[in-house]
């Protein structure tokens, strides 16, 4: 099972929002790219990145910092956060995005989605962030009527790399993953989770890695901000409790 490290960026900043609120913000570092090489140096195999900015305004804004990381690091990473069209998939994946992770348009538009996973083969995820069950777009900012499992569904057979399911109640918070509705959206689609939202502890961890080895679905991964930032636990033992 995969850590993916976060670097949510605001205002060309690390930060950790709580619960998605983009008034919330806490800085942990004034230097992403460094940011991104500690995590590299401390044996991380993928970076999970976020254009907060970007994710409201509908378009990147943090771009210049995203591709500063990209020159830092050798390591894979998977962006999001302001990507709503098929130009602007192509162009980070040119630059150097491993990965391109797709939320409000597979809510806004699910066909251009479907194309981007044809178009780019194992290189786009589907972001799927949920409120309560429902799923949130507008850099969470407005809450849709669809549920996680029937977005999901949506791109059962599209290609997809991944999906990346964060609890948006839990997010920033450390008050555990919610590993119940990771389970059950890994076991209702055939594509590989990845869960995001909540992790405070070195036994959420432990927990995930247990239930998806019961599990009868695909959980690839798991992503860790605040906890990591906080000094909750360190890369390594999290890297033993997840590979072990």
């Amino acid at each position: 099972m995969i850590l993916y490290p976060a670097i949510d960026l605001k205002d060309g900043k690390c930060v950790r929002l709580w619960k998605g609120e983009m008034a919330r913000a806490t800085v942990f570092n004034d230097d992403p790219p460094d940011q991104a090489q500690s995590f590299q140096n401390a044996g991380c195999r993928w970076l999970h990145i976020v254009d907060l900015n970007g994710a409201f305004a509908g378009h990147p804004v943090n771009g210049g910092v995203v591709e500063a990381i990209l020159k830092a690091v050798e390591i894979p990473i998977q962006l999001g956060g302001g990507i709503r069209d098929l130009a602007t998939i192509e162009h980070w994946l040119e630059v150097g995005v491993s990965r391109v992770i797709l939320g409000t348009l597979a809510v806004r538009a699910p066909e251009v989605v479907k194309e981007a996973c044809r178009r780019f083969e194992g290189r786009v995820a589907v972001g799927i962030d949920a409120r309560h069950g429902r799923v949130a777009v507008e850099g969470w900012a407005e809450e849709s009527d669809i549920g996680a499992e029937d977005l999901a569904k949506k791109f059962e057979d599209a290609g997809a790399a991944a999906i990346i399911h964060t609890d948006i109640e839990r997010d920033g918070v450390s008050a555990g993953l919610n590993v119940t509705a990771t389970v059950a959206l890994a076991e209702a689609v055939s594509v590989p989770v990845i869960a995001s939202g909540g992790v405070g502890s070195l036994e959420d961890l432990h927990r995930l890695k247990s239930a998806a080895t019961a599990a009868q679905g695909d959980i690839d991964g798991v992503i860790v901000g605040r906890a990591l930032y906080a000094g909750a636990f360190d890369i390594p033992a999290a890297l033993a409790a997840l590979e072990g």
